[in-house]
């Protein structure tokens, strides 16, 4: 018996006859929040957030530390409860989701990637297959996997343990576990804080490959320049509160980013392709 089917059985119960998620059209809403509201040890952390997620767009949520944005993300995926307001997977109250159905709707890629035990690199990528174990979908397994590793450049060391790789080979393993699991509803918290520099743009040219194929993708980001350049549209979060949200363009000004994160900070238009760049003022040091 494998290891997605191992880990299948103990955390969902038998999915024959269990239907895959219905398709969806672009511009459909997969996930949303109505005034939420978050607290985390009697501290509001989200404070009547309403944001829409919809399919086939890439949705980057920015802001700074503390901002709120993976407490929303994790909102989103139903790891957090909402103490007010509400929110919604593909059109149904997250709490209203069998635990197995909400797992072939909604795939999440938390901020660290940890195992306990030594499996391969190729059983952690086959874990994401587990809510589809039983289900008429799941002759599937071997070729999607396979895609999801060579998505994301990790078939070169499949055998090896994941405990024996680097921080930002695990973190290609983990999103090849997520992708692998082919729920219309990508949550991404951070892909990219462990990426060099060619990798940071291969995982959103994913984004954007996999919102071009109809699923709703969303991201948290620190790098602004990321989010310009491949997000449809920008959150952005400061002190729990939806301080903007929009098309990139329209959306980072300087006036507004200098104000969200107390720098100073300057907006240009990419010469040739005129997404937003964005760059602090520094002043020059001694001569």
């Amino acid at each position: 018996m494998g290891v997605r089917t191992r880990l299948a059985d103990r955390l969902f119960p038998s999915g024959r006859g269990l239907a895959p998620p219905e398709p969806f059209a672009p511009g459909d809403v997969l996930a949303e929040t109505s005034e939420l509201v978050v607290r985390l040890g009697g501290r509001e952390v989200l404070a009547g957030v309403s944001l829409r997620a919809r399919a086939g767009e890439v949705l980057a949520l920015v802001g700074p530390n503390g901002a709120g944005k993976s407490t929303l993300l994790a909102a989103l995926a139903a790891d957090l409860p909402a103490d007010e307001g509400a929110v919604r997977v593909c059109g149904r109250p997250v709490a209203q989701w069998p635990a197995r159905e909400l797992a072939l709707r909604r795939a999440v890629l938390p901020q660290a990637a940890a195992l306990s035990f030594p499996f391969a690199v190729e059983d952690v990528v086959r874990m994401g297959r587990a809510p589809w174990a039983g289900t008429d979908l799941e002759d599937d397994d071997e070729r999607v996997v396979r895609e999801a590793m060579a998505a994301t450049e990790v078939v070169e060391f499949a055998a090896r343990p994941f405990s024996a790789l680097s921080g930002g080979e695990r973190a290609r393993v983990a999103l090849a576990r997520v992708l692998a699991q082919r729920a219309p509803l990508l949550l991404l918290d951070e892909p990219t804080a462990a990426l060099d520099l060619r990798h940071q743009e291969l995982v959103l040219r994913i984004c954007r490959e996999r919102a071009a194929a109809g699923e709703a993708v969303v991201v948290v980001l620190h790098d602004l320049g990321l989010a310009a350049a491949y997000a449809d549209r920008v959150a952005v979060l400061r002190g729990g509160v939806l301080a903007a949200e929009g098309p990139p363009a329209e959306v980072f000004t300087g006036e507004l980013l200098s104000h969200v994160y107390r720098q100073p900070v300057e907006v240009f238009p990419h010469p040739r392709k005129g997404a937003p760049l964005v760059t602090p003022v520094r002043g020059r040091g001694p001569s």
